[in-house]
């Protein structure tokens, strides 16, 4: 996978894993749909997916600035 999509998944994971975790958005969707029995357990689940997206975005961008970093380095030895 790229380093790129790995970041992006990262951000959007977090953005949406923390939109459903501090808003109603999710409660109010699975009420329309007919799924409120669940909304006491969206908390088991929200919680654990916010908590791995972060760390796949601070995964992704470390690995990102250390690549570039590296790449930069390489490229100065070669000229």
């Amino acid at each position: 996978m790229k380093k790129s999509t790995l970041l992006k998944t990262g951000i959007v994971g977090t953005a949406i894993a923390a939109l459903c975790c501090f808003t109603p958005v999710l409660v109010m969707l699975f009420g329309i749909v007919g799924l409120s029995a669940w909304v006491g357990h969206l908390d088991a689940v929200l919680m654990p997916a916010l908590l791995f997206f972060i760390g796949l975005t601070v995964y992704a961008y470390m690995k990102k600035e250390k690549d570039e970093c590296c790449d930069s380095g390489s490229q100065g030895e070669k000229q």
